[in-house]
């Protein structure tokens, strides 16, 4: 079935998937324009620096936490806009369905390298832990200022950019095994029987390129709002 052009105010997911590095833009930064999208940006380097010191170059596990964090965005805005469609009796002009569709591909996502990296009881504890705290403090963060929600995304969407590139450089120096994709992979993102993990993690930042995108240009529209 065609996708319908009004369910997405952005290009579809497979259009990300055929464009080259250079069209994706995987270098791209929103520069920060205000006190809120420095404070967002600070958080996420944080995040990031804690991430670094925990897991290192080991980027399946780092993605199985990140991931779990990653999911959370989409699906408490794709909530608030909802109840604010119904509140105002007012069309969302595509916003519900892009959020809930971020959230349930940063799921996939997270499905994928559970398969993948096997995480131990620690870090699944730490998912856990990191899911309930993350999840209601951006909660907050979006009633208070959906905006500044929206660009902290953008810039952990940057970020995940960063780390998927990186992890693709490990595959090619043969640091990381290229082992074969798992079959929910192969499934979701329609990829060929004979699938590693490199096009995987291809397909993965692709998305992640979408996401950046799609929650910087939230973040502008409500700028001009």
């Amino acid at each position: 079935m065609a996708e319908s052009v009004r369910m997405r105010i952005t290009e579809t997911r497979r259009s990300y998937h055929e464009k080259s590095d250079e069209e994706l833009e995987l270098d791209r930064h929103q520069a920060p324009k205000g006190i809120s999208d420095r404070v967002a940006l600070a958080f996420v380097k944080v995040l990031r620096f804690v991430a670094d010191a925990f897991f290192a170059k080991r980027y399946g596990h780092r993605a199985v936490v990140l991931e779990t964090v990653a999911a959370v965005p989409g699906m408490v805005g794709g909530t608030l806009q909802h109840l604010r469609s119904l509140r105002r009796l007012k069309d969302d002009d595509g916003w519900i369905f892009t959020l809930l569709d971020e959230a349930e591909n940063e799921r996939m996502h997270l499905m994928t390298f559970m398969e993948i990296a096997r995480p131990n009881w620690f870090e699944r504890f730490i998912v856990v832990f990191t899911q309930g705290v993350f999840y209601n403090a951006f909660f907050l963060l979006y009633l208070i200022s959906n905006r500044t929600a929206h660009r902290l995304v953008g810039y952990f969407e940057e970020e995940a950019i960063i780390s998927y590139t990186r992890y693709l450089e490990q595959i090619d120096k043969g640091e990381a095994e290229n082992v074969p994709a798992p079959q929910i992979a192969i499934d979701y993102w329609q990829l060929p029987s004979d699938a590693r993990l490199r096009e995987v993690v291809l397909a993965v930042r692709a998305d992640e390129v979408m996401h950046r995108d799609v929650n910087h240009q939230f973040a502008d529209t409500l700028s001009q709002a």
